[in-house]
């Protein structure tokens, strides 16, 4: 996934551009003589390469400052841009505003990356304390009546203005942002707008903390190795470590991750086992371990239905959905409900397959969800004669990375990669490299954050550090975390196809960022929809296992022979079974999203206990008509983080993902018509939809690289839920 690094704060989005100069460098301002001038590291740029954070001379006592100085040098430049005598024009409003807020987007870049990837009790203190600040900060700002009156009359003169298409688009942003803000409401309603947005960002800070917590504190206990019957020595080994670690010596722990399902359930033999794990990973923040998010879910909810309400909206959806390229909730729901009867249908088919699977093995039981994976393997297994662990053996961590994906960037785009040993990095697992572009110049440095700690939330996501910007003369600085278990020391680092996958995926997120051909950051690289965003890394996943790629990286540990094409050959084939489990677990929880968000400011408001809001997520889920007693959603509402942690997130996007499927799907087949791993079809992808940031229509994007509108047929063939071929 895309992390927005200032998603936490208001000054996002509209005002995206701060992100990296100090405060005062805008043209035309009359009072910057009256701008306050910062002190500290922040206060400046850094003077590494591509002005990379220097995680040396940063200390957890710098933010605090930084921030308040941020703050107030933000809040003079925009009172500079008000107060000057003369008319609004291009320059000296709109993109004065993209140039306000250097030091406060530089310390708010690197704190958010710090408190999701390497989170400490200081920084979750400060995230506490300084995220109402910057909202109510941001609001001041979009919020601001007279500054809206300079954007408006700018926005009102635009067909008498000479403009680029990009500034063209800047100015609809700006103006159009600030609107859905709240800027044409009266003084009442903003001030409303204000203390809602104030107490969603101290809630959702306080969910997303909880839900960590609720993930690293509560790892499953057990007290014999023979528990864990079915895991390798070296995750036994890993497990007693952890328990060690925990206070806990001569016991076994196994670590929560952040979905439902957990990644050690196929492999463990233990019944009992299997179904502690599940049920404590299900019921990890529902009240019945001692972490209970219920109420502030409730709360949120109630909070966005009364802000879509102040907005005329009749749910927080038809509020939020306001700049996606779905555009409106019924276009997702009726993209999603279109594949529900024949994703229920495979559901009770698959089933009955593994209870037959049960059966033989000699249970005397049905299949529940603590079983469904371990059956599901082991039917994959006799039906494609597949292995997983013997697959693991062919994908080593850093030729993945360095033979695979790298790769592939190469003979698609000409890109080359060196590794750097120079750069200060936030945590000892972090590389870096330097990118070189198809004509030798350096292009950007891309960070590497592969493994699960504690300090880490769950996921994997991308960001920047520096994004690309012509005004500034950035070029990106992007790293990409995910959470990899991390092998026993001395032992090779070998990772599962998923976390293959994985990589692919997020390096694509990466290619969005590092091919940004944008004057302006509000416009730059992944600065798109949130509909769209996942769109890039997406098809970037087909190069896990095209031939020519797979052979330059698919080596055994052992042996180094590449990985059989038959091995291939049923890991594709395979994936389309047990999409009853796969893709159900992400349409509920899509699903359960939207319902969320569709509810009004009444029915979100009668919400108002922690056994309503189980009630409520019972009977959004049985509404689907999917199994979901057997196929639980991959987030419950309580560890919803991509809906509920944060100012907005994913609430009411999470069919981003089947939406971006779908145009992923449709290009891969684009790409296979075309002839695969060229340098022309990369150059061409990269010319029509990687490097045109957010400066464009979604849909026309899309057009002007397939030639076509997007067709949801390939994905469901890739699903298996329709018969046909999509070509790969």
């Amino acid at each position: 996934m895309k992390a927005h690094i200032l998603a936490t704060a208001a000054v996002a989005g509209l005002l995206a551009g701060c992100s990296t100069t100090p405060g005062g460098e805008i043209e035309t301002m009359a009072e910057a003589t009256a701008i306050p001038q910062g002190t500290g590291y922040f206060a400046s740029e850094s003077t590494l390469p591509f002005k990379a954070p220097d995680f040396t001379k940063i200390t957890e006592d710098d933010y605090v400052p930084a921030f308040e100085q941020g703050m107030a040098i933000h809040a003079a430049e925009i009172d500079a841009i008000i107060a000057n005598p003369e008319a609004p024009t291009f320059a000296n409003t709109i993109v004065a505003l993209e140039k306000s807020g250097r030091m406060l987007g530089r310390v708010a870049t690197v704190f958010f990356a710090l408190t999701g990837s390497n989170t400490t009790d200081r920084l979750d203190e400060i995230s506490t304390q300084i995220s109402p600040k910057l909202t109510a900060h941001g609001d001041s700002i979009t919020l601001n009546p007279a500054l809206f009156a300079r954007v408006k009359a700018v926005y009102d003169n635009r067909a008498a203005m000479a403009m680029t298409p990009e500034d063209a688009k800047l100015l609809e942003d700006t103006y159009e942002g600030m609107v859905h803000a709240g800027a044409m409401l009266t003084d009442a309603q903003r001030d409303r707008v204000k203390a809602i947005n104030t107490e969603l960002t101290e809630i959702t800070t306080e969910f997303g903390q909880t839900v960590r917590s609720a993930m690293s504190d509560q790892p499953l206990v057990v007290d014999t190795a023979a528990e864990l019957a079915g895991l390798s020595a070296a995750d036994i080994k890993a497990a007693a470590d952890l328990a060690a670690e925990k206070g806990q010596p001569g016991k076994f722990a196994i670590a929560l991750q952040n979905t439902t399902q957990q990644p050690v359930l196929p492999s463990l033999e233990n019944r009992a086992t299997r179904e502690k794990l599940f049920k404590l990973s299900y019921h990890r923040a529902d009240g019945q371990r001692g972490y209970d998010t219920r109420e502030l879910v409730a709360k949120v909810a109630e909070l966005r239905a009364e802000k879509a309400a102040l907005f005329g909206q009749p749910d927080w959806a038809t509020y939020a959905m306001w700049d996606r390229m779905a555009e409106k909730p019924e276009t997702a729901l009726n993209f999603m409900e279109q594949m529900v009867p024949a994703l229920a249908a495979t559901q009770r088919r698959e089933s009955a397959m593994l209870n037959e699977a049960i059966k033989a093995d000699g249970g005397n039981y049905t299949v529940q969800p603590w079983d469904w994976y371990r059956y599901a393997n082991k039917v994959k297994a006799e039906r494609y004669d597949l292995d997983e662990d013997a697959v693991m053996e062919y994908f080593q961590l850093d030729k993945v990375l360095e033979d695979g994906v790298f790769y592939a960037a190469g003979k698609l785009y000409g890109l080359r990669f060196e590794k750097r040993t120079d750069l200060p990095v936030y945590h000892p697992d972090v590389t870096t490299y330097t990118v070189f572009d198809r004509d030798g110049s350096e292009l950007g440095i891309f960070y590497f954050d592969p493994f699960q700690r504690p300090s880490k939330r769950g996921g994997a996501w991308m960001s920047n550090f520096v994004d690309q910007s012509y005004l500034w003369g950035n070029k990106p600085v992007i790293y990409n975390v995910l959470n990899i278990p991390k092998a026993p020391a001395g032992e090779v680092q070998l990772v599962s196809f998923d976390n293959v996958n994985t990589l692919f995926h997020e390096f694509g997120h990466a290619l969005h960022g590092f091919f940004a051909d944008q004057r302006y950051e509000s416009l730059s690289g992944t600065a798109t929809a949130r509909d769209f965003v996942e769109y890039p890394s997406q098809v970037n996943e087909i190069w896990a296992t095209y031939p020519e790629v797979l052979a330059n990286y698919a080596k055994h540990y052992e042996t180094g022979a590449t990985i059989p094409t038959e091995m291939i050959e049923k890991i594709e084939a395979a994936s389309k079974f047990n999409q009853g489990y796969d893709f159900g677990e992400v349409v509920e929880a899509a699903l359960l999203d939207m319902k969320w968000s569709a509810l009004s400011k009444a029915e979100a408001a009668a919400i108002d206990t922690p056994e309503k809001v189980d009630a409520f997520e019972r009977q959004s889920l049985e509404e689907l008509g999917l199994e979901i007693d057997l196929v639980p959603p991959r987030y419950r509402s309580t560890y919803f983080n991509h809906i509920f942690s944060g100012p907005a997130g994913y609430s009411a996007g999470y069919y981003s993902y089947l939406w971006t499927e779908m145009l992923d799907r449709d290009s891969r087949k684009w790409f296979m018509e075309n002839g695969g791993l060229t340098r022309a079809n990369g150059d061409h992808y990269r010319a029509t939809v990687l490097s045109r940031g957010g400066t464009m229509d979604y849909f026309q994007m899309f057009q002007n690289f397939a030639g076509r509108a997007p067709d949801v047929t390939p994905m469901l063939e890739a699903r298996g839920l329709v018969a046909g071929d999509t070509g790969e």
